[in-house]
């Protein structure tokens, strides 16, 4: 009886434009993939889907954390390089 209720309620959601909410496909995250593949659109598309709002929730989660990590790791090799460059002029040798 649960069972069939879900189904139901799984239908009504997605009657009611409730598709976001829904697990996304191994074909989804291919073609999601192959999409990122494609430079300079691969950021803008990131940006996309992480901020859009007719977006899958979990790719929209997904992407959100992806920015953040990205912008953790571009700080940390900007400060890292930063410190290579300042050491090699403090030492004369560049």
């Amino acid at each position: 009886m649960d069972n069939n209720n879900q189904v139901q309620t799984n239908n009504n959601n997605i009657q009611n434009g409730d598709i976001n909410n829904q697990a996304m496909t191994l074909k989804d995250w291919i073609i999601t993939y192959l999409l990122l593949l494609i430079p300079i659109a691969n950021i803008v598309l990131m940006f996309v889907w992480a901020f859009g709002q007719d977006v899958n929730q979990s790719k929209k989660t997904f992407f959100q954390a992806q920015l953040i990590i990205l912008a953790v790791v571009l700080v940390l090799y900007i400060l890292f390089f930063g410190a290579i460059i300042g050491a090699m002029m403090g030492t004369g040798s560049y």
